[in-house]
């Protein structure tokens, strides 16, 4: 597949805008006002076009309220529900085909303050900044954005972020063992630009996975986001429900509900162990 410049430039650009966006969202409380669209165009010399691309995700994604009339409002906060339990009782499988990746933007920069807030380093600290488009067997099927710490990764090569598994790279040659990874997922839906790049219409679904990952000795090695193509990837989870499971998996029972399970469904309340895991869908 050949990249579109410029489509993969429209990408860069709104993504720079959306973490702009999210600094001053993450800044506030809800229900706060953030500038207004032409004060933002001025303070980030973007268009209008490309700045209400950006808004248009952050108000699709829950974290920003369009009041006609009155301008733009950090959102109320989410209520979450925690997927993950015990930790020992969490596994994650690879998914299924060929993933390869398409370097679309590769920098060493500051981390600056969000994404230094996220790796729990200095703003003035550097970090590698990579943009790639991930295909399966050939097909797009999600652009991510890496961050990784300079001075955890003295360098990453062409080589590493285009084949094989990066987290057995970073193991093999950089001496940098991942143990555990925080991970979100929400629904959203492309842009043009995203859209172009994943071979999808604009506004199709979409997943946006977030995810933060340390080393065996707890170091942040890893913070990233990624948009999954939503036509052809999906999880699944499998949960025990109730008695059966090993005794050294079962986490301790708590109140409240597991998802998709309504409260006062599962009353007998032994514990539930949970696997997920990402599927492909066949292409049409």
């Amino acid at each position: 597949m050949e990249i579109d410049a410029a489509a993969s430039g429209a990408v860069l650009k709104r993504e720079r805008v959306r973490d702009a966006i999210l600094e001053l969202v993450e800044e506030r409380r809800p229900g706060d006002a953030i500038p207004s669209e032409r004060t933002l165009c001025s303070e980030l010399g973007v268009s209008r076009p490309t700045l209400r691309a950006a808004v248009d995700e952050l108000v699709v994604a829950g974290l920003l309220v369009r009041e006609h009339g009155r301008g733009m409002f950090v959102a109320a906060e989410k209520i979450t529900q925690e997927l993950a339990p015990d930790r020992r009782a969490f596994s994650l499988p690879q998914a299924a085909g060929a993933w390869t990746s398409r370097i679309l933007e590769v920098s060493t920069a500051p981390a600056g303050a969000r994404v230094g807030r996220k790796l729990r380093m200095s703003p003035a600290a550097r970090i590698h900044y990579v943009a790639r488009l991930r295909l399966v067997d050939g097909s797009p099927m999600a652009i991510e954005y890496l961050h990784v710490p300079a001075d955890l990764v003295a360098d990453l090569t062409s080589e590493e972020l285009e084949q094989g598994d990066l987290y057995e790279h970073l193991g093999e040659r950089h001496a940098v063992r991942v143990s555990e990874a925080v991970q979100s997922i929400e629904p959203t839906v492309v842009t043009r630009a995203e859209g172009d790049l994943l071979d999808v219409p604009e506004l199709s679904p979409a997943l946006l996975f977030e995810r933060l990952t340390t080393d065996t000795h707890g170091r942040p090695v890893e913070y990233v986001h990624s948009l999954y193509r939503g036509d052809r990837y999906r999880i699944v989870s499998r949960l025990t429900l109730g008695p059966g499971g090993h005794p050294d998996q079962s986490p301790p029972a708590r109140e409240g509900h597991h998802p998709g399970i309504p409260p006062g469904d599962f009353t007998h309340k032994d514990p539930v162990t949970l696997s997920t895991r990402g599927v492909v869908q066949d292409g049409m």
